[in-house]
């Protein structure tokens, strides 16, 4: 992926580490009622299953988390984020535009080992997320090495999927998604399962990554042979069918978050496909 012709954004920020404050949720032993309270809490903004958090590993829990010192960031790294960024930022705001509408940029903001957030404190093991709160995207970029080593997705352009996706959250946050599965949540709606409100939500975001993808390739002709397929096998590594036989050897449908590896697939191609918004209505039919 040549990477370098998406430009540079304005909406990276480093952490200064002046927050702290935040509580590591990895390992699972020993932990709390209060932890366990907050770690729920973060499930259900992130759209994660709170108790696969435990699983994940990474430091103590219950210590508290490193502060005071600012994040060290590669230059190329914040490069990478800021090409990537610049180009979601070129994507949907002509999207909107073309709509009639006016695109809000979201921030991307960079950390280390936690971050507090207007949705709470999270820790790495939370993984990449949008939190609707203040409009921002939360990465570690630590998270890209661990996309490579755990879920063996290697490539430039499976890093940028893991961008577009959450970037796509924060799509859905401005379309009025994110009110809309609110509202059908407090009304007693389904979030987690194979037919989940949660999982229509995340599948949403990945064509949304998808919409972005093909109108970043039209304008920028940066793909490479075989960064499609990394971003498709990036998919495929984080579907949660796939996730679960890994931990735990078996797969519990009533408990998906985020979709099956050949859901997470399919509504990418979805979306790259065909470079249209209107084809990524997951929350019709089956998704």
């Amino acid at each position: 992926m040549d990477w370098q012709k998406g430009g540079s954004s304005d909406n990276v920020e480093v952490d200064s580490g002046r927050g702290g404050g935040g509580m590591r949720f990895g390992g699972g032993r020993g932990m709390g009622i209060g932890g366990i309270i907050i770690m729920a809490i973060l499930g259900w903004v992130f759209f994660k299953n709170p108790m696969a958090l435990l699983d994940q590993g990474g430091g103590q829990v219950g210590a508290p988390a490193p502060s005071g010192q600012p994040v060290q960031v590669d230059p190329q790294q914040k490069q990478f984020v800021s090409a990537i960024l610049h180009s979601t930022e070129q994507t949907w705001g002509e999207l909107f535009a073309a709509a009639g509408r006016t695109y809000v940029e979201p921030k991307l903001h960079l950390f280390s080992g936690s971050v507090d957030t207007a949705c709470g404190a999270a820790s790495t093991a939370v993984g990449p997320f949008y939190c609707p709160g203040d409009q921002k995207v939360y990465l570690d970029l630590d998270f890209f090495q661990e996309l490579q080593t755990r879920f063996h997705a290697a490539g430039d352009f499976a890093r940028a999927y893991v961008i577009g996706h959450e970037v796509g959250h924060h799509v859905q946050k401005l379309l009025g998604v994110f009110d809309k599965v609110e509202q059908a949540r407090r009304q007693g709606a389904e979030m987690e399962g194979a037919n989940g409100l949660s999982v229509r939500q995340e599948l949403q975001a990945d064509c949304f990554a998808g919409v972005w993808a093909n109108h970043s390739q039209q304008r920028l002709q940066w793909l490479q042979d075989g960064d499609v397929e990394s971003a498709l096998n990036a998919a495929s590594q984080i579907g949660d069918d796939t996730l679960q036989r890994e931990a735990r050897g078996t797969v519990v449908p009533d408990s998906f978050t985020h979709g099956t590896s050949a859901q997470r697939v399919k509504w990418f191609k979805t979306g790259f496909q065909g470079g249209d918004v209107n084809q990524c209505n997951t929350f019709a039919g089956t998704p």
